[in-house]
This record gives C-alpha cells, sequence and structure tokens, in this order.
C-alpha cells in the first residue's frame, strides 16, 4: 500500500526535483501527485512499497538537513558580501511603487482602525 512521504506544497521546484533524483538513484518506487485544477487536493511524493518507507524516509530528513545547512551558508555568505536585500534595497529598486504600496497600507490601517480610534 502507498504511503505518503513528502508533501510538495509550497516547495521550491529544484528541492522537489532534487528529491525526487534522490529517491530514483536509490532506485525507490514512488509516485507524485498534484494539488489539481483547485489546488485542494494534496500535492505530494507517495512511496509505492511500505518496506521502503524507512529508507525514503531517512534519505529525506539527510538531504533535508544537508540543504538547510547549505542554504544558511549561502545566505550568511551573501550577508557578508552585503548582497542580502532589505527594506532600503527595495526602496532603492523601484521607489514609486514602494511609496505606492506603503501609502496604500496606510489608507487601509486607516480606514480599519478609523472607527475603533475615534471612540
Amino acid at each position: 500500500m502507498s504511503r505518503l512521504l513528502f508533501k510538495m506544497r509550497y516547495v521550491p521546484e529544484d528541492e522537489a526535483q532534487e528529491v525526487r533524483d534522490l529517491l530514483e538513484n536509490n532506485d525507490l518506487e514512488f509516485f507524485e501527485t498534484s494539488a489539481g485544477n483547485w489546488g485542494i487536493s494534496v500535492p505530494a511524493i507517495w512511496i509505492v512499497n511500505d518496506d521502503q518507507y524507512n529508507r525514503a524516509r531517512e534519505l529525506i530528513d539527510d538531504y533535508q538537513k544537508h540543504r538547510t545547512a547549505r542554504i544558511q551558508d549561502e545566505f550568511e555568505l551573501n550577508k557578508k558580501r552585503g548582497e542580502t536585500k532589505n527594506m532600503w534595497h527595495i526602496f532603492l529598486e523601484n521607489p514609486v511603487h514602494f511609496l505606492l504600496y506603503m501609502g496604500l497600507i496606510c489608507l487601509i490601517l486607516y480606514f480599519s482602525l478609523n472607527f475603533f480610534l475615534s471612540l
């Protein structure tokens, strides 16, 4: 009987492909389900044989530990180089859009809170 191995909702495409490759390289039989037309189904990777589940789970857990460490190292390296984006960088890239969005946020907050603040 098939068993849920890895939920794919909000998973970046590169990570999903690496998980697929990992399972294929270790000769683990799996299939994938999509979210469907309305996005209400479970997009996931399922392992076909229950006997292979523990091995597949160990491989994915190990992969995710290494991926997390790699992504954190890349972030720290980019942070040291000054390549990470913050609010100031976003403002400098497109100040008109930034100011319009901030104004819209303030307007929505004003109308939302005006009643409560006028009491």
